[in-house]
């Protein structure tokens, strides 16, 4: 027997939703043909690339793009090694610090949210400028060549901040009151109850903390002048400035004139081999990013 509280979806509700899933399938399936014209222009040759521009189909296979990234390899293989430890303990230090101020923040019980709110906003007015900040680093805290010097710099951030209390602002008040009542300590509703009702937020936070790291080249190039303490992006930023500077010198007659350096097609190879990783990462927290930063950018 069929269920009565059964509803059987109506004609428009059904022509709706195929037309959603097609519309949506174009979208998906065009936003995609960038990332394929990036990846066969990375196993392209060079002249073909500059002569015939980017094809779905690669006209002339060629790994050279490749081959110049991974001459190195053993340095390559010490890039990755410091960009996943300075990505991996900056986001962790990062959330638990972004965490607990938000948290105190978020606390009603707290006179001083307001004040200090405003000092953390004036923060991302205004800043110290790139020499103080240098002498800072180099001269006072002593860190160059130092992993800290690539941690530090972008440990907290004021977006973040208002984005993690936002988000906790959202979590009803009286869940604090009453464990309070209880007896429970500050770090208890912390820990106990707070977080584990935070995983949309701290997944969305955690996700632009963890790009930010991965992401960034500047401070390296600041703070880091030893080769074994390069990360990803600053050693793959050096590769493309040298075979830059080495294909205007073909130009102008320095190397051998039919000599074909493979510039373009290591730009497309060198990001590949940068975003390979974050893409992979990204569908284990795209279920809580669009609650998340919905959420804490909503509220309050």
């Amino acid at each position: 027997m069929r269920d009565k509280n059964h509803v059987r979806p109506d004609r428009g509700s059904t022509s709706f939703a195929i037309a959603g899933y097609s519309v949506m399938t174009i979208i998906t399936f065009v936003s995609f043909i960038p990332f394929w014209l990036m990846f066969t222009a990375s196993i392209s040759d060079e002249m073909s690339v500059l002569t015939g521009g980017f094809r779905l189909i690669p006209q002339k296979f060629s790994l050279d793009a490749y081959r110049t990234i991974f001459k190195g390899f053993h340095q390559l293989l010490k890039s990755y090694l410091v960009t996943c430890v300075v990505t991996g303990f900056g986001t962790f230090v990062s959330m638990l610090l972004i965490s607990t101020t938000g948290y105190v923040l978020m606390r009603q019980d707290f006179k001083a949210r307001n004040k200090i709110s405003f000092f953390i906003y004036f923060t991302s007015l205004f800043s110290g400028g790139v020499i103080p900040t240098y002498i800072l680093y180099v001269k006072y805290l002593q860190l160059k060549n130092s992993l800290w010097a690539l941690i530090l710099p972008c440990l907290l951030s004021p977006w973040n901040i208002f984005l993690m209390r936002n988000y906790m602002r959202s979590i009803p008040y009286s869940l604090v009151d009453a464990a309070t009542i209880d007896g429970a300590s500050d770090c208890q509703i912390y820990a106990r109850i707070i977080m584990p009702l935070c995983k949309a937020g701290l997944a969305t936070v955690g996700l632009f903390v963890a790009l930010t790291y991965w992401n960034d080249w500047y401070h390296a190039s600041l703070y880091i002048t030893n080769e074994a303490l390069y990360p990803l992006q600053y050693l793959l930023y050096r590769m493309l400035s040298n075979a830059e500077y080495m294909k205007q010198a073909a130009a102008a007659g320095v190397f051998l004139e039919n000599m074909v350096l493979p510039s373009e097609t290591l730009k497309m190879a060198t990001a590949i081999v940068v975003t390979g990783p974050i893409i992979l990462l990204y569908p284990f927290v795209q279920k809580y990013f669009v609650k998340g930063i919905m959420i804490g950018s909503v509220k309050g």
